[in-house]
């Protein structure tokens, strides 16, 4: 099983930038589909964005839109969220996630492999 793990989470003032990184285990990753996912606590998870296994498509939630780029490096086998703009209610546990047979990009039903998460919190 790939295996992904994410990094670059931590406390922030409003208005900082992040940058997540979400490093995978095999050379497969290169041919995946690639998302981002949040979750607060007592919320349910949801989509950040998402990139195509080409790096030539890529999809976002409206409330990061203009203020989150998911790029990645597939030489590095690596998928970046860079965050800029940040506010409080982007704190939550960030996940990114693998998709292996091209499903639905906002749909973390379709997703088939999982990192642990990274916790971002941003303060006012």
């Amino acid at each position: 099983q790939v295996q992904l793990v994410e990094s670059g989470g931590g406390l922030v003032q409003a208005m900082g930038s992040l940058r997540l990184s979400c490093a995978a285990s095999e050379r497969t990753f290169n041919r995946y589909a690639m998302g981002w996912f949040r979750q607060a606590p007592g919320k349910e998870r949801e989509f950040v964005a998402s990139i195509s296994w080409s790096g030539g498509r890529t999809y976002y939630a409206d409330s990061v839109k203009g203020r989150f780029t998911i790029s990645r490096d597939n030489a590095k086998n690596t998928v970046y969220l860079q965050m800029n703009s940040l506010k409080p209610e982007d704190t939550a546990v960030y996940y990114c996630a693998a998709d292996v047979q091209l499903g639905t990009p906002t749909s973390p039903r379709d997703y088939d492999y999982w990192g642990q998460g990274t916790q971002v919190t941003v303060s006012s």
